[in-house]
């Protein structure tokens, strides 16, 4: 998983990998991976094409996904996005992601009120997918986002693909997180990094009209 940096602070990639059979929500564009020239073929160069769904992987929401009113990709303050992080394992438990949870998760981490802005729950998901999207993974429920938000949390990152069940329609979470102003990442890759602190770097694609866009999410120890 070290994806370079100097040897005293590596870097640990936590992004899902887009490859060609990734699987997508059920309903939205699926990834697909193209070549549109070929040196083989006689061209100068080869040139792919991707056509895709913005929440496949590792994505960055925008308040616009769950929000008519919300600011769309370009108005995510970057700063969110970078910074000082905290890992929790979360995978222990059933059903929906709660504050007993995390509570559990934190232990003797460090106290509930000193968290960072950051907070990245692995839920249990693995690292790779397949050809199968997860039907039944941990969503978080919404109490736990407010009490987040209330400890200074400002972004919230899952390894499941969405912070509300896969069947839900009223989107409860998403709305918790439209209330308390908190930034969603969806479908991080945290089986192998232990809990504890590190520097996030999360970088969507620079799209600023989008819903949402895939990001290179990076950690890097302290």
């Amino acid at each position: 998983m070290n994806a370079g940096g100097p040897p005293d602070r590596p870097l640990l990639d936590i992004t899902r990998a887009l490859v060609p059979g990734h699987p997508n929500w059920p309903g939205d564009v699926p990834l697909t991976l193209e070549v549109s020239a070929r040196i083989a073929d006689g061209s100068s160069v080869n040139v792919g094409a991707i056509r895709s769904s913005l929440h496949a992987g590792t994505h960055v929401d925008a308040p616009w996904h769950y929000d008519d009113a919300g600011a769309r990709l370009g108005g995510v303050d970057l700063d969110r996005l970078v910074g000082e992080a905290v890992v929790l394992d979360v995978s222990a438990g059933e059903g929906l992601v709660g504050v007993r949870d995390l509570i559990g998760a934190i232990g003797e981490l460090e106290e509930p009120q000193a968290l960072p802005p950051r907070v990245l729950l692995h839920t249990g998901e693995p690292d790779a997918w397949g050809a199968v999207f997860p039907r039944d993974f941990r969503a978080l429920d919404p109490d736990a986002v407010g009490w987040l938000a209330a400890r200074g949390v400002r972004l919230v990152g899952t390894d499941a693909p969405s912070v509300d069940p896969l069947t839900s329609k009223d989107l409860p979470a998403h709305l918790a997180f439209a209330a308390q102003d908190l930034t969603i990442v969806e479908g991080l890759a945290l089986a192998r990094v232990a809990p504890g602190r590190y520097e996030l770097l999360c970088l969507p694609l620079s799209l600023p009209e989008a819903d949402a866009a895939p990001a290179r999410a990076l950690l890097r120890t302290l």
